[in-house]
């Protein structure tokens, strides 16, 4: 059993938890996530690492309540526990293994989407600590599902927020303060990390494509199994297949084929969609992930 140390309802249906995982702690990073399942009988969800503590053996999770599950997770307090925390799964961000002077040398954008600012967060943070400053836009339907905004101002060079509504912040979306920051302020970016909502990752690719600004993105949204079983994750990288489980899940934004995996997302919630899918994607719908078996 894992224990809850922590347990906190940051907006309207967005919950942040603190879980004793010392195994996990010890070797998880940026980018990873864990799978998580409440009791014996419960469903198993994948979820980014928001935050770790190495000493204490914590992991902290950040979850939006999107069906029963996740609402019974919700209900979890301080003392309760989780009967499965499994990790860390899926491979780090891809500056934790590249050259930490060279990095330094670089200037990057981090673009947060709602509940993607708690994946975000952890990697704003380890450049941090090591002597890196990068700019980060959060942005949010409106000021009451803004979260981690003063752990997010602790770690980032520059914080932009901006609001759908303009309750706060800015007054607009995310793909406006990139364009305002290169076109209008002069800034000049080396890469950026878009995570957040389907959507939001896609206008953000398109936008910093336009640029000229190379961009990682975690499809993390699609994951269900999270270990490369049930396929559900499956999306073209350019020429390739991919799992965001087991491949990623942060990608190159440039290469997804966004309204493919949108589409797919849909289907494979029914039967009736699942079995399309196995008709249209033959060999390549369950396996390939080099993980399970399925492409045997």
């Amino acid at each position: 059993m894992y224990k809850i140390r922590k347990a906190e309802n940051l907006a309207d249906k967005i919950f942040l938890m603190v879980v004793e995982a010392p195994r996990i702690a010890k070797h998880c990073e940026p980018g990873q996530f864990v799978i998580v399942k409440e009791d014996e009988v419960g469903e198993r969800i994948p979820l980014t690492i928001c935050d770790y503590d190495r000493e204490e053996g914590t992991i902290t999770i950040v979850f939006q309540i999107v069906g029963a599950s996740s609402e019974k997770f919700s209900r979890l307090q301080a003392g309760d526990a989780f009967s499965d925390f499994v990790g860390p799964l899926g491979q780090p961000s891809e500056f934790i293994h590249e050259d930490l002077e060279k990095l330094k040398k670089e200037k990057i954008l981090f673009v947060a989407g709602g509940v993607g600012t708690a994946p975000v967060y952890p990697q704003v943070k380890w450049l941090k600590e090591h002597g890196i400053d990068a700019d980060v836009i959060v942005g949010a339907k409106t000021k009451s599902l803004l979260i981690l905004e003063d752990e997010m101002r602790s770690v980032a060079g520059n914080l932009y927020i901006t609001t759908d509504d303009g309750s706060y912040g800015a007054h607009g979306v995310v793909t406006k303060v990139i364009e305002d920051l290169v076109l209008n302020q002069g800034k000049k970016y080396d890469k950026c990390v878009a995570i957040g909502p389907m959507i939001m990752m896609k206008f953000a690719c398109l936008t910093t494509q336009k640029l000229g600004i190379p961009t990682i993105i975690s499809m993390n949204p699609i994951m269900v199994d999270g270990t490369g079983m049930c396929g559900a994750c499956r999306l073209t990288v350019g020429d390739e297949i991919k799992f965001a489980c087991v491949d990623g899940p942060e990608f190159d934004g440039h290469k997804i084929n966004f309204d493919e995996a949108m589409k797919r997302q849909q289907m494979y919630k029914t039967e009736e969609g699942k079995a399309i899918l196995r008709l249209h994607e033959g060999d390549t719908h369950h396996g390939g992930c080099g993980q399970c078996g399925g492409d045997k």
